[in-house]
Parts: C-alpha cells; structure tokens; sequence
C-alpha cells in the first residue's frame, strides 16, 4: 500500500519511519538541532512543494520528503488503501 505526499509522490507505507509537524519543530532549539542532524545524514531529501512552503517531514527508511500536506491529513490518507498490492 502507499501514501499519497503530494504532487506526484507516493511511497509504500511500510517504509515510513515517521511523520513529523514542522511547527513542533520551530517550538525547541531541540528540536531544530534533530532536525537539522536529519538533513545532514540523509542524502536522498526532496522537496514536494516550493521552499518555504512546506507543513511536514516524512521520514523513510532510505529519504526525507518535505511535504506541503498536513501532518494530519497524511495520518488519515494512512488509512485508506491505494495501489494495494494483495
């Protein structure tokens, strides 16, 4: 199964590691250092939505995706079935 990202992106749901509200980033220095450490390890980061622009992370197995759908309409596309492979 996959979840939609936006734009043209979609990826298999089971190689999301975790989905992250930027705004929680913003709230801590904590959390910028995280955030920051994420895009210096991955090589593979891509940007769905212009710079500026974006609303949530997307942590996956391998890349980043920077997407500009809410973290909570992605929770809720979690759930539904696209491209089920049974």
């Amino acid at each position: 199964m996959y979840l939609h990202l936006g734009g043209d992106v979609l990826i298999k749901k089971d190689e999301i590691v975790t989905i992250i509200d930027l705004d929680i980033t913003k709230i801590s220095q904590t959390n910028q250092v995280f955030l920051d450490k994420m895009k210096n390890h991955y090589k593979n980061i891509y940007y769905i939505s212009d710079k500026g622009k974006e609303k949530t992370l997307i942590v996956t197995i391998k890349d980043l995706y920077f997407s500009p759908i809410s973290s909570i309409t992605l929770f809720r596309r979690s759930f539904t079935e696209i491209g089920n492979e049974s």
